[in-house]
């Protein structure tokens, strides 16, 4: 997705009318800053930044002006001194939201993001006894910084603890003592002392910590034979990380199990539970599903960060084409909306952000979810437990008696679910719905092998809509390159792009990037979304009503003006956004 800077800028009225005075701001777009801050309680500054109204360093600037500060770009200063970071303890520098970066006998000089916050410096005044100077910068710079120079401990000294700690424990017992604490661990009382071990907490929180501050979205601990691996998927990728002994994966997996309330002696079934941390001010979501496997058991903790949904649908990073096509299915009274794509391609962040504009205070919009993966305000969302009877299906019906304007169902798994969803539809809902198919034609085709009547899907379906994420290049280390225009068309690029980009030339530049510390060496840095969106017409009916295959209905949509993925992803290529591997591995050729 594309990356958001989040600005701690309580902005004034005072200054947002003076940006409408000094035409860097439209009125109409104050307005409905000021609209959307009622609704949701954000910061102006953050509002205006967001909806893309004004660009952030011109705010900046403009903010350093009127209060009489100066501004600072942290990435254009170079290196930040040992002995400017040193003067401000981490701790301070990050609840503060403030980053040192000169430091002289008698003054320190930092950098601040809200410079309508007069209380920070003077508190750091009296904190340090030295002079005190704020220049403004932005947040996602000062972020940036504190992740550069203020380094959390390693992993590896928590791994380092612990085999101390063992090699005590070791030395202390003879052969039989040793083979009775190893029977006792087995035990469930046994596991849970073991969890509790202080270097065993300290282990968990670190890899926990290291995947947030990543921005992973999923943690994998996995036991083999002989090793204990972990890797954090970061950007849809995944990868390795420093892991503890194999001895400590059973006291790894029962701190876990505590920690989500999971019952920690149960090893040959499944698991799923949730924990919620708060890591440096700010609550972490987290989903786990533990599954027994042959070497052990395996954990995945999908992290949820809710900060992610309130994206405006403008910013996800549709085309043009199919934002209008999108658009026009939200605005209608009634039909059934489907969004689809694998696991982790962004499908709840696109329909909650569907949501939540239509979340207004006249429309009563009802979820059906398994599992809820966030709480939004004003949208009545249900749990599905399958165990005590309340299924999708179930929780459909309930809803058709509780005057719904806008249904989601978290999935369409079966015939069921589909007939009452497209029943919904029929009646007067606009219904909201993920499916799980490779893109939009094949969705036709998997509703008809499910057992749902063509007419249904044909009379109610509005729009189909398939999506991907494509890792962007680091811009930090992003260098450009030529390639020959035939080498591209024998990828698979269509010669209508290639010619409306470059037109009878022979070569075209691209880009890559180098590997840097920005980009943890990989090139890449941050996501964006790719969507296939497919407007049902009239002609697309008739071929879902002669069960035409999913290629005749792509070729009609290609006809109708649908982009494909892979239209897309090309797009974003010679667009310099992504790279010909990136595209190669997430979209197929049409």
């Amino acid at each position: 997705m594309p990356a958001t800077h989040v600005i701690s800028l309580g902005l004034s009225r005072r200054l947002a009318d003076l940006l409408v005075e000094e035409k860097l701001l439209k009125p109409d777009q104050l307005k409905e800053a000021l609209e959307a801050q009622k609704k949701g309680g954000e910061k102006l500054g953050s509002l205006l930044l967001e909806k893309g109204y004004i660009e952030e360093e011109k705010l900046l600037q403009f903010l350093a002006e009127k209060t009489g500060i100066s501004y600072v770009s942290l990435a254009d200063i170079g290196e930040i001194s040992e002995e400017a970071v040193a003067a401000v303890p981490e701790i301070v520098a990050r609840s503060k939201m403030l980053m040192p970066f000169n430091k002289t006998k008698d003054r320190l000089t930092v950098a601040i993001a809200d410079p309508l916050d007069v209380m920070v410096l003077d508190d750091l005044k009296m904190q340090l006894g030295c002079d005190v100077v704020g220049c403004l910068a932005s947040e996602a710079e000062i972020l940036a910084a504190h992740e550069k120079y203020y380094k959390a401990a390693s992993s590896q000294e928590a791994l380092e603890d612990i085999v101390k700690q063992s090699a005590v424990d070791e030395a202390a017992a003879d052969g039989v003592e040793h083979v009775e604490e190893k029977a006792q661990q087995d035990t469930e009382a046994g596991l849970e002392k073991e969890a509790e071990d202080a270097p065993v907490i300290k282990m968990v929180n670190l890899i926990i910590l290291g995947a947030v501050k990543a921005k992973a979205s999923d943690i994998h601990i996995e036991a083999y034979s002989k090793e204990l691996r972990i890797r954090y998927r970061i950007d849809g990728v995944l990868h390795e990380q420093p892991s503890p002994p194999k001895k400590f994966h059973g006291a790894i997996c029962a701190r876990i199990k505590i920690m989500s309330n999971l019952n920690i002696a149960e090893k040959r079934v499944p698991q799923d539970g949730r924990m919620r941390l708060k890591l440096e001010g700010k609550e972490i979501d987290m989903r786990v599903s533990v599954l027994p496997c042959a070497p052990g058991e395996k954990i995945v903790t999908r992290i949820l960060d809710s900060s992610g949904l309130k994206v405006n649908m403008t910013q996800l990073g549709f085309e043009p084409e199919a934002m209008a096509v999108f658009k026009k299915a939200m605005e209608s009274p009634y039909g059934v909306a489907l969004v689809t794509g694998p696991t982790g391609s962004g499908k709840s962040t696109t329909l909650y952000s569907a949501l939540s504009n239509l979340n207004t205070p006249d429309c009563n919009i009802m979820t059906a979810e398994d599992p809820v993966e966030y709480q939004l305000m004003g949208i009545n969302q249900v749990q599905i437990n399958n165990q005590v009877g309340l299924t999708f299906p179930a929780a459909l019906r309930s809803f058709l008696r509780q005057d719904p304007d806008v249904i989601m169902v978290g999935e369409i798994r079966d015939q069921e679910t589909a007939t009452i969803a497209i029943n919904a539809a029929l009646t007067g809902h606009l219904v909201f719905s993920t499916l799980h198919t490779n893109d939009t034609s094949q969705t036709i085709t998997r509703l008809g092998m499910m057992g749902v009547e063509p007419f249904l899907v044909s009379s109610a379906m509005l729009m189909i809509e398939a999506q991907r994420l494509l890792r962007g290049i680091c811009p930090k280390c992003k260098e450009p390159y030529e390639v020959e225009k035939d080498w591209l068309l024998k990828l698979g690029v269509p010669e209508v792009q290639l010619k409306a980009a470059i037109g009878e030339k022979n070569k075209i530049t691209l880009y890559k990037g180098k590997g840097c510390e920005n980009c943890a060496t990989t090139g890449y840095r941050g996501r964006q979304g790719l969507y296939e969106v497919m407007e049902v017409t009239d002609a697309i009916r008739q071929l879902i009503l002669d069960r035409a295959s999913a290629k005749m209905i792509k070729e009609q949509s290609i006809k109708q003006g649908m982009l494909t993925l892979r239209m897309c992803a090309v797009r974003k290529l010679l667009s310099g956004a992504t790279t010909v591997e990136e595209m190669m591995r997430v979209t197929a050729a049409d």
